[in-house]
């Protein structure tokens, strides 16, 4: 089973997953930087040059090869939810846990995070910083829908939210040969 962390940019999920990942011993995949392998773009290059919409398809293509692997740790990019075609092909062998964030924190992060010049890309043709609110109340119906548990990430750190992971789902899948 793998554990398949969805929500917005910067909710957390690669920083969690790669501390679930070694906390748990499973391999840690981030479909982002999957896509960059495959392309040789990062995401602002890739979606700058082909659109979104090419990268939406590339990223589908990671999804369902990903889904095909068992007990990895998954960060997906925050709009993987809206493809139904994608959250099937996790959720065929994924427990997925919603890093929750408020637009507040996920906007001092994406300042804090990115480096200079190199904002994360606008999915509305909007400043990214100020599309979030919009998009966070968009997508979040998905996440819900999608998210077998979820977990505050608000002020709380990685380590933390790491934890509440682990438990909840040890609780949910008890636990087979040590992990």
């Amino acid at each position: 089973m793998n554990i398949v962390l969805i929500g917005y940019r910067c909710s957390g999920k690669t920083t969690v997953g790669k501390i679930l990942a070694q906390d748990l011993g499973r391999q840690f995949v981030d479909t982002d930087r999957l896509v960059e392998e495959k392309t040789g773009l990062t995401v602002h290059a890739c979606v700058s040059q082909k659109g979104w919409k090419h990268f939406r398809q590339l990223e589908g293509d990671v999804v369902k090869g990903v889904a095909e692997v068992d007990d990895l740790i998954i960060s997906t990019g925050g709009g993987v939810v809206m493809a139904q075609e994608n959250v099937r092909n996790l959720g065929k062998n994924g427990w997925f846990v919603w890093l929750k964030a408020e637009p507040s924190v996920i906007r001092d992060r994406m300042k804090t995070e990115e480096k200079p010049g190199e904002l994360r890309p606008s999915l509305s043709g909007k400043d990214p910083l100020k599309e979030i609110d919009q998009l966070i109340h968009e997508r979040t119906p998905f996440y819900a829908s999608t998210g077998n548990h979820t977990v505050d990430t608000n002020g709380q750190p990685p380590e933390k939210v790491a934890r509440a992971i682990m438990k909840a789902f040890r609780d949910k899948y008890p636990v087979r040969g040590g992990c």
